[in-house]
């Protein structure tokens, strides 16, 4: 018999990884979403119960439809007893929000829904796509606020390490210079994914179960690549990012021409992070944790980033700086794992300065006052800055190492891009 899939909230990720793999795999009959969205739960409903998507490839754009999708929306009373039944009846289902924060958000929130309708006579699983390393563990904590653990014994939340870059194009310009197709003939927007399906999942403990989406690849330590992510290619994304919009450069692709930011990427992946990762994952026994294997890893993603069918803008990598640039996030984090490694990520170093310029440039309250312009920037308020943003979290006591290391960078990156800014 085929399964289930149920995906919560319809965006790149769920349309362009998550339903696309369930129905590549041929193992799935049907197809379902929830989605607050109301305007794009009508749109797909004109459009047949069919969503397009775009898939850049090295070579161009690759257009994919998906038909058949049952869609309902949580905030309509008249679907919710057709969501109740959905759950219930799920063999595999993802989450695909923007943020954790999501899971107990509403009266019919996720954590809500799974609480009431999880079916405890069938084993089912369900992929957490949050780009956080304790999503399964948040949403279980969630969900277990409204139901006893006993009822949830053949259900398991799966964390994922989701490298595949994606986003939704709204801009017309791109739609057309790309000859995307839109969600459905009635949206102004378009999903487009890169083809990567490199998913990484945590082990599932279920006896017995099989996966419909056999793609994805199972590890029972799930934190080192989780780590090669968020140190990796979370890092080296937004540095790059960052550093980009110092160039006043509205596309990622723009790097591929850019010697400077190119050598960054590739001496932030070898030497810092990757350096790092390393020592720290020497006796894992894993290829991504070699030499051989990191340079492999981070000349593929540069590729990728800077792919001119992606067209990511730099805007948007750039977007939520403060998260960015929180003391346990990917690039003040990177700088203190390498630093317990015995490793400086100076390159690293870089890309939270312009951090610091891109919330000038852009006037990001922060709580006390900022810079007028990036050219007031030095070595005391960058301290001052970067203490306001770090003000909730606890000192492990490397505050001051990794500020001295931020700081040590700052000569070198005010002649580079500070007096060409002002």
């Amino acid at each position: 018999m085929k399964k289930t899939f149920l995906g919560f909230g319809l965006g790149a990720i769920q349309s362009g990884l998550m339903l696309m793999e369930a129905m590549k795999s041929n193992n799935f009959n049907r197809f379902i979403v929830l989605e607050i969205n109301e305007k794009l739960v009508s749109e797909i409903r004109n459009a047949h119960y069919s969503v397009l998507v775009n898939t850049a490839t090295k070579n161009g754009i690759i257009k994919n439809r998906i038909d058949n999708i049952e869609i309902y929306n949580p905030s309509d009373s008249n679907d919710l007893s057709k969501i109740e039944e959905a759950i219930s009846a799920a063999d595999e289902m993802a989450t695909a929000i923007p943020s954790v924060d999501f899971y107990d958000m509403g009266e019919n929130s996720i954590a809500k829904l799974l609480a009431k309708n999880i079916n405890p006579n069938k084993q089912q699983i369900l992929y957490a796509s949050e780009n956080h390393n304790y999503a399964a563990e948040i949403l279980l904590g969630k969900i277990q606020q409204y139901e006893s653990t006993e009822r949830l014994n053949n259900f398991q939340i799966l964390n994922t390490v989701i490298g595949k870059m994606s986003g939704v194009i709204q801009d017309e310009k791109t739609i057309n210079e790309l000859g995307l197709d839109r969600i459905t003939p009635d949206s102004s927007s378009a999903f487009l994914v890169e083809e990567f399906n490199h998913i990484i999942i945590s082990k599932i403990l279920s006896p017995g179960f099989k996966r419909g989406i056999k793609v994805f690849i199972k590890k029972d330590n799930l934190l080192p690549f989780e780590e090669a992510k968020l140190f990796g290619h979370n890092a080296v994304h937004s540095m790059l990012g960052f550093l980009a919009y110092l160039r006043n450069y509205k596309y990622m692709s723009e790097i591929k021409t850019d010697k400077e930011l190119w050598n960054y990427g590739e001496t932030a992946f070898r030497k810092e992070s990757g350096a790092f990762l390393l020592k720290k994952y020497k006796d894992l026994n894993e290829q991504l944790f070699t030499e051989e294997g990191f340079t492999h890893y981070g000349d593929d993603l540069l590729e990728r980033m800077t792919s001119p069918y992606l067209r990511d803008e730099v805007k948007r990598i750039c977007r939520d700086p403060l998260r960015k640039l929180g003391y346990d996030d990917r690039l003040v984090g990177t700088i203190k794992e390498a630093l317990k490694q015995g490793v400086i990520a100076n390159t690293i170093a870089k890309g939270v300065l312009a951090g610091l310029c891109y919330l000038i440039g852009e006037k990001i309250d922060i709580g006390i006052p900022i810079p007028e312009n990036i050219s007031e920037l030095n070595k005391d308020n960058i301290r001052l800055l970067l203490l306001q943003i770090w003000r909730y979290s606890k000192d492990d006591g490397l505050k001051e190492k990794s500020l001295d290391i931020i700081t040590s960078q700052f000569d070198e990156f005010a002649g580079k891009y500070l007096n060409k800014n002002e």
